[in-house]
């Protein structure tokens, strides 16, 4: 497990900028955050160094892309070795209309994330991709409705750390 890293107000406020908008420039985040220019590209700096920022990237809308239908696939993979795992991860994340591959615990051993044109595509991918092959003992299907994304990730506050 990776070792947490100390954050001060200052970090904290940082992160909580920079995962609302990333393209903040250093100019704008250290006037809201109440430092100078130079320091906060120094703890933005630090802050990646230390892996608390692990990158940038773009969000797209699958919708705008034609992929308007989302799903959650709970696959189980039996037997669930190493040697086949791994394999199918890797194709599994090669495919593109895998948004996030989960390994759980529990019942199902993968949680993923997929976006498609419709729901003949989606019976496709479950079909070609995911059933057909032969680690894969099962497969379950979920339609999503709609998501919403979360505030940003930040450390527990130390009251919560405590209670």
């Amino acid at each position: 497990m990776a070792e947490s890293v100390v954050l001060d107000p200052v970090d904290l406020l940082l992160l909580r900028l920079l995962q609302n908008d990333a393209r903040t420039t250093y100019r704008d985040l250290a006037a809201q955050v109440g430092v100078a220019p130079s320091t906060c590209l120094d703890r933005v700096t630090r802050l990646r160094r230390s892996g608390v920022i692990l990158g940038h990237r773009l969000e797209l809308d699958p919708a705008k892309l034609g992929r308007g239908l989302q799903a959650l696939l709970s696959v189980q993979v039996r037997p669930h070795r190493r040697e086949l795992v791994g394999p199918f991860v890797e194709r599994i994340r090669a495919l593109p209309e895998s948004l996030t591959v989960f390994h759980l615990t529990g019942p199902d051993d993968y949680l993923v994330h997929v976006a498609v044109a419709d729901m003949t595509d989606l019976q496709r991918l479950v079909l070609d991709e995911f059933t057909a092959r032969r680690e894969v003992a099962r497969v379950e299907t979920r339609l999503i409705f709609q998501q919403w994304d979360c505030g940003p990730v930040l450390p527990p506050s130390p009251s919560a750390q405590t209670g």
